[in-house]
């Protein structure tokens, strides 16, 4: 696990902060989850991308309108949506991060809302498991009955109290600002990772967050809560709550098939000006966060 010494415990996302999953991985899952919808109205692609756009406007997720409304099977979705046979070619990590992981002083832990089985995958294809001594994914993330993922505050509380960390040793170091923003407020510190967010597609049902709002965040919570209420409401049991709050988790995450991909031409990457105040530090990689240690205090 590399150098644990000192009081910072690092609790590291997954997806766009550890390697580039705008790259492949969430166009992808873009692209697996409007075949799905198509296979299941009987429609072409265009069709398809219409009725994903007006339910994540409707219902805040994807999921939530294929469930009401075509009566699909949550963790089919799941599956289609993250089986990806061609993960090894697909997993871009910037090279060195496995030693500086390595000499990055303190305990480090992934904390990331996909699944388990994914997300050890991502960590074995990119050389860096043996780095953590935990991995806290979706599954992991029950509190007191109910899933309680990211940007909840019961489950970091309940994460940190086993760990027996104070809030302020920790250090959260994440792509998703409104994830940043929900938990400063809780006296973790908190690392923002741009530089591998890029621009949204104009098919893709979602709104990027910026510093300057949390919208994204905002819809991502009202989706969990939706879903946990529509589950509790059919009597569904645990594993479904699991996996009907996962997709959801997972696409709210996702980035759109990047721009390249269409007709608009190159991508292009978002490169956010301003650090709101409750980012005490923001770097382009985790490359970074050795050379800014010293800006979030430890």
């Amino acid at each position: 696990m590399g150098n644990r010494t000192g009081q910072t415990v690092w609790l590291f996302d997954l997806d766009n902060t550890l390697h580039d999953a705008s790259h492949a991985i969430f166009p992808a899952i873009n692209r697996r989850m409007t075949a799905y919808v198509a296979r299941v109205l009987g429609s072409d692609l265009e069709t398809a991308s219409r009725v994903r756009t007006d339910y994540w406007k409707r219902y805040g997720a994807t999921l939530l309108g294929m469930i009401r409304h075509h009566g699909v099977d949550p963790a089919e979705f799941l599956h289609e949506a993250h089986d990806f046979p061609e993960l090894a070619d697909m997993v871009r990590v910037r090279r060195g991060l496995a030693p500086l992981l390595a000499g990055l002083p303190g305990r480090k832990i992934l904390l990331t809302n996909a699944p388990e089985a994914y997300a050890r995958a991502v960590l074995r294809i990119a050389g860096i498991d043996r780095h953590f001594e935990r991995v806290i994914a979706i599954e992991q993330m029950w509190v007191h009955g109910h899933l309680r993922p990211k940007p909840d505050r019961r489950m970091l509380r309940r994460l940190l109290a086993e760990l027996d960390v104070a809030p302020s040793r920790a250090v959260l170091v994440e792509d998703t600002v409104s994830h940043l923003q929900r938990y400063a407020g809780l006296g973790i510190r908190t690392a923002w990772v741009t530089g591998y967010l890029r621009s949204f597609a104009p098919s893709r049902p979602q709104a990027l967050a910026t510093a300057e709002a949390g919208v994204a965040g905002a819809a991502t919570d009202a989706a969990v809560r939706e879903t946990l209420a529509a589950e509790s409401a059919q009597h569904a049991a645990p594993a479904i709550q699991e996996t009907a709050v996962t997709l959801v988790a997972a696409e709210a995450q996702s980035s759109p098939a990047a721009p390249a991909e269409t007709a608009q031409g190159p991508s292009t990457r978002l490169r956010p000006v301003h650090r709101p105040g409750y980012v005490s530090v923001k770097v382009q990689s985790t490359h970074q966060l050795l050379r800014r240690m010293r800006g979030i205090g430890s």
